[in-house]
């Protein structure tokens, strides 16, 4: 199973320096039931897409909450066995857990198949959206408008061996 792990660019370092994501538990997203019943859809690469964005969305929250963060969205892509990654039952009842996994243990940066970021042309986007979270989870309609902007970009897709020269 594809999992997507969100993360912090000082997290992508941290997991290269030790050669592990973790230690467990995992938070990850993923193709669940609840996911693909809420997208209604069929198509594996549109749900994989989905995912990937629900972890993008979590990697934006961290950034939020660790000022010192670089204000770049990243997310791994890592392959895991399906009773590896646990979804909560009740998770197809809560929007905001959709498509959320539980990892138990570390799992080894082997695994990963891609690293997933922000271009450098999104840090003042992700910026002004990481300030505006607060107001956007309180229902600032323009806060949201704001974190949607950081939200609608496209994160670009690396090779696990440019790890390093994406920490460097």
């Amino acid at each position: 199973m594809r999992v997507y792990v969100p993360l912090t660019l000082s997290g992508l370092a941290e997991a290269h320096g030790k050669g592990e994501l973790g230690p467990g538990p995992i938070t990850a997203y993923a193709v669940t039931p609840g996911l693909r019943e809420w997208y209604v859809s069929d198509d594996v690469e549109e749900l994989e897409y989905a995912a990937l964005s629900r972890a993008a969305a979590a990697s934006l929250r961290m950034i939020a909450g660790r000022p010192d963060a670089a204000r770049r969205r990243v997310v791994v892509a890592v392959d895991v066995r399906d009773q590896d990654a646990t979804a909560d039952p009740g998770q197809a009842l809560d929007a905001s857990s959709l498509g959320e996994v539980r990892i138990a243990a570390a799992v080894p940066l082997t695994r990963a198949a891609a690293v997933h970021m922000d271009a450098d042309d999104a840090v003042d986007d992700v910026t002004a959206a990481a300030a505006a979270l607060g107001a956007a989870d309180q229902g600032d309609a323009d806060a949201q408008f704001t974190v949607d902007g950081a939200e609608d970009r496209e994160l670009l897709w690396y090779g696990v061996q440019e790890i390093p020269g994406i920490i460097g």
